[in-house]
């Protein structure tokens, strides 16, 4: 695994987004993965700039984002979908019918997490995944316990992650405890993965999934298990890691 630490947000937003960047103008009909929060924006920020200035084209790709809030439709302002919009897909190029965001409003999940792996497997598979990390070291919505052979499935949220995700929504209360989320397996099978955190309060974490056991605690861990993961950090998420 990779370690980058970097000067500040915008230099990470600018580096991971070099990565993107590479793989779309190696093949520019690349599968991207896709995560949405706060961390990744600056990165869509760069994409979008590459973009406008005709360096990259996303009219061959596909996306696939990791997760989405049960009970929230598309057209919430706090869905990821809307979300994905609003940051990236209403600013380049790529297809509607080649963004995939899974959905928060099925009456069959069973049958729609299937679904969402068989159009992953149609696709080709991942070629590059970007991931965050939660407070708790989740990847996606992975929560502590989650199994680490675990494809798409739906999940209860930890406290953790709704105290922490609380502050994009009006109140607590308002925060779904369900989503749907690619499982660590299905994450795995990314051929090439990129993490991004920033803050103080990300540094237990990226200690845990860096430098712990791999286990289920930390769902992050399991990337330890993947050949080709770089992580970037600034130095306050990587003040904790104590291996060169």
């Amino acid at each position: 695994m990779n370690v980058v630490i970097c000067d500040d947000y915008q230099h990470m937003s600018q580096l991971a987004a070099g990565e993107f960047i590479e793989c779309l103008q190696a093949k520019p009909s690349a599968v991207l993965g896709l995560a949405t929060g706060s961390t990744p924006i600056g990165v869509y920020t760069h994409l979008i700039d590459q973009f406008k200035s005709g360096s990259i084209s996303f009219a061959e790709a596909t996306s696939f984002n990791l997760d989405e809030y049960i009970g929230l439709y598309r057209d919430h302002p706090q869905s990821y979908y809307y979300f994905m919009h609003q940051q990236l897909f209403n600013h380049v190029d790529l297809p509607g019918q080649r963004i995939f965001v899974p959905s928060g409003v099925e009456n069959d999940y069973g049958q729609y997490c299937q679904w969402y792996e068989d159009r992953i497997a149609e696709a080709g598979g991942i070629d590059l995944q970007i991931l965050g990390i939660g407070s708790d070291g989740h990847i996606a919505f992975n929560e502590p316990g989650t199994v680490l052979g675990s494809r798409t499935h739906v999940t209860e949220l930890d406290q953790q992650t709704i105290d922490d995700n609380a502050r994009f929504f009006a109140s607590k209360a308002d925060v779904p405890r369900r989503a749907i989320t690619m499982g660590v397996a299905t994450i795995l099978e990314a051929r090439k993965i990129m993490l991004l955190a920033t803050g103080e309060n990300k540094a237990v974490a990226i200690r845990d999934a860096l430098e712990g056991p791999v286990g289920s605690e930390c769902t992050a861990s399991a990337l330890q298990q993947h050949p080709d993961v770089t992580f970037y950090l600034d130095a306050a998420a990587a003040s904790l890691l104590t291996k060169e």
